[in-house]
């Protein structure tokens, strides 16, 4: 189970995955080593995935996001369609999603000629996928990956 410690940690590691573990135990108010120890089980349970750098996206020359609903041809549950969405570098996210389309996918290109290569020949080469809706962002409010704390003693599932 996650605890109180183990949430103050994964709080201060989604604000900078760089912080030494050494601040982390000052803040916590236990020895580094006891901090290193639990953010090592952490990482064995998969509550931490893993440690990445957040880029500027339009500094990096990709300044165009769009969200694109995906129907595809398979039947429910089949992996193929969403597999093949996955190993495009361009696609972000993949999320298979319930009602009329089979999938929703976030992707970054460098502008709306890159945006149609992509649909035409990246997302056209996957002979599963029937029809595609796309909307472009025109200005991003809010966007992170750092996600709530969980409540302690919460029965939903």
């Amino acid at each position: 189970m996650i605890d109180e410690t183990d949430i103050r940690i994964v709080e201060i590691l989604q604000q900078n995955a760089r912080t030494p573990n050494a601040e982390i135990a000052r803040q916590v108010g236990m020895a580094p080593s006891a901090i290193l120890e639990r953010i090592r089980k952490l990482e064995e349970r998969g509550v931490i995935e893993g440690y990445s750098a957040r880029i500027n996206a339009e500094a990096y020359g990709l300044s165009l996001t769009a969200f694109v609903f995906v129907r595809a041809d398979e039947r429910l549950g089949a992996p193929l369609t969403g597999e093949r969405l996955a190993e495009i570098p361009e696609v972000q996210e993949v999320h298979h999603v319930a009602g009329e389309d089979c999938f929703l996918i976030k992707v970054r290109v460098a502008g709306t000629r890159a945006m149609r290569l992509l649909l035409q020949d990246k997302l056209g080469a996957i002979d599963t996928i029937r029809s595609t809706r796309s909307t472009i962002v025109l200005d991003t409010v809010k966007e992170t990956a750092v996600l709530p704390p969980p409540t302690l003693g919460s029965n939903d599932d």
